[in-house]
């Protein structure tokens, strides 16, 4: 794998998800910066299936991205790959604009509404269980965030996975630790992550460095492919709000707006 081509990518999501923060200054950029390597990696590095001429082709592997509110970061990556003309990004989040600030499936690229939080996990298991009922060898991938896993719903879907044993459906966490309000811990403490995906009968798999590019992508080119019997959830430690100082050290990074001129240097550090 070219980790050069996927860092270049890496900064090229960054700078442009930045772009589209400092247009709209209420669409949640902390949180969006966080799983730029993870989607880079999926998408760039070959992992994910898909054709953005054909969309909804039967061969595509199944992305849900369930932390939906924190993926804008996609909007630039989708554009990029040709799901829509590039043009369109001037108004993401804008009125009248179908790149909302809450993305759903009229967006080329996005399988799933994503306002609420908690879903993605339930939806994928019903993909993972039909796919499997047609011998289909797709994936089913979804992402979620840690501060997302309070939801009760994630839970249910945790239980049925193991239960059909959805080893076609895999959850990467982007664990960076901080909720709306406050550092995760202090919301409601998941510690260990693992042991807990463990009891309920899942693999587990944890990636260090989230913003490696290498280490990401060796992990999810390894393990999402695996059938083991079992369904997957790999943990990706990440930084909320990863490549602007002041968000990285602030427990209200999610809620946070970055001012335009600071946005300027900022993408002038990255460049």
């Amino acid at each position: 794998m070219d980790y050069e081509y996927l860092k270049e990518k890496s900064k090229f999501v960054r700078v442009e998800t930045l772009k589209i923060h400092q247009r709209v200054a209420e669409t949640r950029v902390a949180s969006s910066l966080s799983p730029i390597e993870i989607v880079v990696s999926l998408y760039y590095g070959g992992i994910i299936k898909f054709d953005p001429k054909d969309r909804f082709s039967d061969s595509r592997d199944r992305f849900i991205i369930s932390k939906g509110h924190g993926s804008i970061c996609m909007y630039p990556l989708l554009a990029d790959l040709g799901f829509f003309d590039v043009s369109e990004l001037e108004n993401a989040c804008k009125k009248g604009s179908f790149l909302g600030g809450i993305p759903d499936p009229v967006i080329p690229g996005y399988e799933t509404v994503n306002g609420s939080l908690g879903h993605g996990p339930g939806v994928a298991s019903g993909m993972a269980v039909a796919l499997k009922s047609l011998n289909k060898k797709e994936n089913v991938v979804v992402l979620t965030g840690d501060g997302e896993l309070n939801e009760g719903s994630v839970w249910e879907a945790v239980m049925f996975a193991s239960h059909h044993k959805l080893d076609n459906l895999t959850i990467i966490v982007d664990n960076n630790k901080t909720s709306m309000l406050n550092r995760s811990e202090q919301i409601v403490n998941l510690s260990p992550l693992s042991s807990r995906f463990e009891a309920f009968g899942w693999d587990t798999f944890e990636v260090q460095d989230g913003h490696s590019v290498q280490e990401v992508h060796s992990v999810l080119d390894k393990r999402i492919p695996e059938r083991s019997g079992k369904p997957k959830v790999i943990i990706v430690n990440t930084v909320k709000g990863k490549g602007v100082p002041f968000l990285e050290k602030h427990h209200l990074c999610h809620i946070l707006s970055v001012g335009s001129e600071s946005i300027d240097e900022i993408i002038k550090d990255l460049e």
